[in-house]
């Protein structure tokens, strides 16, 4: 009886000691086991890895101008000298807006030829009326009536040219000549000051006057990136009173030249600014992306995390299955990563509030 005893107690031992291990091997299991909760899978953002081509970013310099085609330079149509300036740099003006008045000797000599031109134009008219009453009367003959009416004539025409110049040179009171706005836009160039002496001889514009609902930016290009710039490329542009705020645009212009003192081709970005925050002669930092024909598994930069010299991401399959994944790192544009290798396309990866995730799944 002995040795039955004996078995069943060695079995119940062995029991025990199997429950003992059964438990702690489950006990084991719930402390490595990574479950994210409902809260934490609303707070992250799950991002999936393509294969796509390989987009590089060129840094160029540049600044900021005006839009060439909605610039326009005021010249001064009579001599004179400024009596009064209505506007400053800077300025907003409407189309038509009075920008300076100009007292003008010419101005005075019109106005004294629409005076001799009134009173010829007067004279003209009685002297046609006294013509065709003494036609009528018999007491003249028809070639006098023909004469009164090429006078009459005469004086109508030189009304009219008088009339079309004031309209031009926008006439004001008395011998002024008042400089208008050709269009509505921004004060960007004044040349002149009250009481400065205007000459029709001499070349230099007086105002420019731009209209900045959208701008340019003129970048250079060295000799060693211009194989790599095409028409149509996407373009950044990032100043320094706004680095945190970039402006999309597009290089709509190449101009093929180099610049013999800088060495470099300009291209033109057109940027749309109907906020009117960038300003003409601005500095600019413009990053132009390109393709390459070269395609990698691309994820959002801010999806890799860098630890102990080696990058790596968090692969999720679901709120039960998330990984450390190590990847290698190819290269980095902007907010996009290219890896190659560590991850494979269409698999997701974690790209907001990952780290304390990682830090879970590393201890």
């Amino acid at each position: 009886m002995k040795r039955p005893i004996l078995f069943l107690g060695f079995s119940l031992l062995a029991a025990i000691v199997w429950s003992g291990c059964k438990h702690s091997q489950a006990e084991d299991s719930e402390k490595t086991t990574f479950v994210l909760s409902d809260t934490m899978l609303k707070n992250i953002r799950i991002d999936t890895a393509h294969l796509q081509p390989v987009l590089n970013q060129l840094r160029l310099s540049g600044k900021v101008t005006p839009n060439g085609g909605k610039v326009l330079k005021v010249y001064p149509l009579v001599s004179g000298y400024v009596e009064d300036i209505k506007v400053q740099l800077g300025d907003y003006v409407k189309k038509g807006q009075v920008l300076a008045v100009i007292h003008s000797a010419e101005i005075a000599d019109y106005e004294k030829q629409q005076a001799q031109a009134t009173s010829d134009h007067n004279v003209a008219d009685k002297n046609l009326k006294v013509a065709q009453d003494l036609y009528d009367s018999r007491l003249s003959t028809e070639k006098d009536v023909v004469i009164a009416k090429g006078e009459l004539q005469k004086s109508e025409a030189e009304m009219r040219r008088l009339n079309d110049l004031f309209k031009i040179y926008r006439k004001g009171k008395g011998a002024t000549y008042l400089v208008t706005a050709p269009i509505s836009g921004y004060i960007i160039e004044k040349n002149i000051n009250n009481s400065t002496v205007i000459r029709t001889d001499n070349s230099a514009n007086i105002f420019t006057i731009s209209e900045l609902d959208d701008v340019w930016v003129m970048a250079n290009v060295f000799e060693t990136d211009i194989a790599r710039i095409k028409e149509g490329y996407e373009a950044d542009v990032v100043t320094v009173s706004y680095p945190d705020q970039p402006f999309r645009g597009k290089i709509d212009k190449i101009y093929n030249f180099l610049d013999p003192a800088t060495k470099t081709m300009q291209v033109r970005v057109s940027i749309d600014n109907k906020n009117m925050l960038l300003k003409p002669e601005m500095f600019a930092t413009v990053y132009v992306k390109y393709k390459d024909n070269e395609e990698k598994i691309a994820v959002p930069s801010a999806a890799v995390i860098f630890d102990n010299s080696k990058n790596f991401v968090l692969v999720f399959k679901d709120k039960f299955n998330i990984a450390v994944r190590q990847v290698e790192v190819a290269k980095t544009s902007g907010d996009i990563t290219y890896l190659s290798s560590g991850l494979k396309a269409d698999e997701k990866v974690i790209s907001k509030n990952q780290l304390l995730i990682y830090d879970a799944l590393k201890d």
